[in-house]
């Protein structure tokens, strides 16, 4: 039997939906709007139609969303002023860095940004002092991707206590933290990484498998026990034909869309694993649009927070 496909689109909604309430209610009582900041930093396209849309998410639930663009030949210095004054002005109530920097600026600079945000305003979860705080199971703002992740399958009515959760991958924007968030959640949580020995064996155990490695197709059918959840992270543009025609069957649909457009977006999990699976996420409309519903959430609550301690 086919796995049930979890519907991030429609989660997400819900969540907006909530979320425009709140921000309308905030607007009555503070006489202004929810304000999120946007910092971009380059001219990278893809980040640039991501900034675009949670711009326009946040004009669609009634908050205020600003873009402060760097060229690529900013400097460091320039950003960490920028975000200092965006840190001190009492009309901003949410921060977000788009990442990556450019590659001149090296691999350490965007942890000092990141490390410069005003945790308050932290709607990405970045900060030193909100990971600790999701550490200990009292943060507030939580890494939008992960916060998706736990809401869609407590949403979609799938149990997390007493599951055995597998993560597939450990990075500091979506492995560790919903490794944490799925352990507050009582799940008994492996994390795998490229070091991991027998890494199909170990994926294989999970009642909940959450792949975040960036590799297009990798998780195949012996990674997955049948009847498992399985939250595809992975966003990957894939261009070569090879690699598309591998993925998808000649009739598949996504076949005929990478032959017009020449790339398609695909996840980490292989097509096949839908025969497997008990209930999975595609790519696109699975994990996505819950990030920026989640950036949403986190915006209001950063403001409603900040609105209470003034």
């Amino acid at each position: 039997m086919a796995a049930r496909i979890l519907d991030g689109v429609a989660v997400a909604q819900q969540i907006r939906s909530e979320m425009a309430a709140r921000a309308a209610e905030f607007t009555r009582r503070a006489g202004r709007r929810a304000a999120l900041q946007i910092v971009l930093v380059g001219d990278k396209a893809d980040s640039q139609i991501y900034v675009n849309s949670k711009m326009k998410s946040a004009a669609d639930e009634g908050m205020k969303a600003t873009l402060s663009h760097l060229p690529a030949s900013a400097t460091l210095g320039e950003i960490l002023r920028l975000v200092e004054t965006l840190n001190a002005d009492p009309e901003v109530d949410g921060i977000l860095v788009q990442a990556p920097l450019p590659q001149s600026f090296g691999s350490t600079a965007i942890q000092q940004v990141f490390d410069s945000i005003d945790p308050a305003k932290d709607v990405d979860g970045v900060t030193p002092l909100n990971v600790g705080r999701l550490v200990q199971n009292r943060a507030a703002l939580v890494a939008c991707t992960p916060a998706g992740i736990v809401e869609l399958l407590e949403r979609s009515q799938i149990d997390i206590a007493g599951k055995h959760a597998v993560v597939i991958g450990r990075s500091d924007i979506v492995g560790k933290p919903v490794s944490l968030l799925l352990l507050h959640h009582h799940a008994t949580i492996t994390v795998c990484h490229s070091r991991t020995k027998d890494l199909a064996s170990v994926a294989a155990s999970a009642d909940i498998l959450v792949p975040a490695l960036g590799r297009p197709g990798f998780v195949r059918r012996a990674f997955v026990k049948p009847g498992a959840t399985v939250i595809d992270v992975g966003i990957n543009l894939v261009t070569d034909r090879n690699v598309a025609y591998g993925l998808f069957h000649e009739n598949h649909p996504r076949r005929g869309l990478f032959d017009r457009k020449g790339s398609v977006l695909v996840g980490d999990v292989h097509p096949e694993v839908e025969e497997v699976a008990g209930a999975m996420t595609r790519v696109p409309g699975g994990v996505g649009p819950l990030t920026i519903a989640m950036l949403m959430a986190n915006t209001i609550k950063a403001a409603e927070s900040r609105a209470k301690s003034t």
